[in-house]
């Protein structure tokens, strides 16, 4: 019998850039991803250009209503959304909040409470504010933490009755691979040095830090979490120079974690700024502020990676931002990415072993190619059998993990309705279980339509897990 906690989140995780739109209505200003029509694959533009996806997105800023209706009608417990940064603060450094923009997530929380939906909050999710990247080069600047302490301080006053689950940054490791998406680095990837990137990081890690002390000031009943990019990695053969690799590059995505749940660096990366020419630079009181340790660690999880010392072996293989070596042992879907359910038991065990704090699986999911047909009964629908056999196997071994101590909060599937992909700026990828009428060329009426995964999530959600099969 598979068991799941009495208290499980199930539920279904976005972000603003992806599927809200509106990228240029009531006040909002323009984020890093306003001029990325590529997603991470290609430039960014000089101004927004209509071929950008998610300029439009699925327009969740006019159809929240609806929206909100159907995931509640798939018996939703939590509901994981990002606030826009630039809806807020449209340039990131104003004195005062756009007041229009902390309305509509007023009225997001509120329609979320009407169905008893926890909305579960990114603070900031692959979109700094343009204007910051662009004058201060984004989180290179130190100057950065104080314009998003005043963020912060702003939403948790603002939503400090109606939200209660709160995530700082969306996948914080990725910046390491991806500084403009992540980081708002406007120096080009290519030009940055590893001195300024980590610097950057440092920067972030404060003023995550930074957040959970305020937030825990201003409600204590606040549970606020990092979120970090889980991709473990397997040593490709048994030799212990690869067993070795395979620590070093989970050690490069571990270390935000040991950051935000231990309160200090690890001394493990003396020896990486060492031989990186990296001297951090502490500023009075950042010691003191990253002893304020996260209540929980969040994770998105897709695939898992294989390491060598020997760069003549083995296939490289594709991923979300972090790739390796193929494993091969396991498939991939259309995008590249392998897919490894049981390593999802392996890194939550791992997460767990190492920390001891409650842990959430934010992200989760199958990006596919979705054909719409008419059934039987003249409704248009997805026949996404792979898609309900990846996600069946992934909680599969989700429960073996719970089954071996592991203490899980809940479960976000991505892209729980259909959004434009960070990566590619894409919408052919589709995860939801919501099809939404919407297309690369520009196409579509942006109808919504139930795939036959809708109804199977709503059946594990109301069975709390028992329906799952083995």
């Amino acid at each position: 019998m598979i068991k799941f906690p009495e208290n499980f989140l199930w539920g279904g995780a976005t972000a603003a850039n992806q599927f809200e739109g509106a990228y240029n209505e009531d006040g909002k200003g323009l984020s890093t991803q306003d001029i990325a029509p590529k997603g991470i694959m290609g430039p960014v533009t000089a101004e927004p250009t209509e071929d950008n996806m998610k300029l439009i997105g699925i327009d969740f800023y006019h159809r929240y209503k609806e929206d909100i209706k159907l995931f509640a009608e798939m018996g939703f417990k939590v509901f994981r959304l990002s606030i826009a940064w630039s809806r807020i603060f449209p340039n990131g450094d104003d004195k005062e909040p756009n007041e229009k923009g902390l309305q509509f997530y007023d009225n997001v929380f509120d329609e979320l409470a009407k169905y008893g939906i926890e909305p579960l909050v990114t603070i900031s999710h692959y979109e700094t504010p343009l204007a910051l990247a662009k004058n201060y080069d984004g989180w290179v600047n130190r100057k950065l933490i104080g314009f998003f302490e005043n963020y912060v301080r702003t939403i948790f006053t603002r939503y400090k009755d109606k939200v209660k689950y709160w995530l700082t940054f969306n996948e914080i490791n990725s910046a390491t691979h991806e500084p403009y998406m992540s980081a708002g680095i406007w120096t080009p990837k290519e030009n940055l040095s590893k001195q300024d990137l980590y610097q950057a990081m440092h920067h972030e890690l404060v003023a995550s830090s930074l957040a959970v002390k305020i937030g825990h000031e201003t409600n204590p009943e606040f549970k606020i979490g990092c979120m970090i990019l889980g991709v473990p990695n397997y040593p490709l053969t048994s030799k212990p120079s690869d067993v070795l690799k395979a620590m070093e590059q989970d050690r490069q995505n571990l270390f935000f974690g040991d950051v935000h749940a231990r309160g200090e660096y690890p001394r493990y990366m003396n020896r990486f700024f060492k031989e990186n020419n990296i001297e951090i630079k502490m500023e009075p009181g950042d010691k003191e502020i990253l002893k304020h340790t996260v209540d929980f660690i969040s994770f998105s999880y897709y695939m898992s990676a294989c390491a060598t010392a020997d760069p003549e072996k083995g296939v490289k293989g594709r991923g979300n931002l972090i790739g390796g070596v193929s494993n091969p042992y396991l498939e991939a879907s259309d995008w590249g990415w392998q897919i490894d359910p049981e390593g999802l038991r392996y890194i939550l065990n791992v997460f767990y072993d190492r920390y001891q704090k409650p842990l959430f699986i934010v992200e989760n999911g199958l990006g596919a190619v979705d054909e719409l047909i008419t059934d039987e009964n003249g409704n248009k629908t997805v026949n996404d059998d792979y898609r309900i056999n990846y996600l069946n196997d992934h909680l599969v071994q989700v429960a073996e993990a719970i089954e071996d101590g592991v203490d899980l909060m809940g479960y976000t599937t991505w892209g729980c309705i259909d959004l434009v992909s960070a990566s590619t700026a894409e919408l052919k990828k589709r995860y939801g279980f919501i099809y939404v009428d919407r297309h690369d060329d520009g196409s579509g009426t942006l109808e919504r339509y139930k795939k036959k995964s809708f109804n199977w999530y709503k059946e594990v959600i109301a069975t709390n897990g028992a329906s799952l099969k083995k």
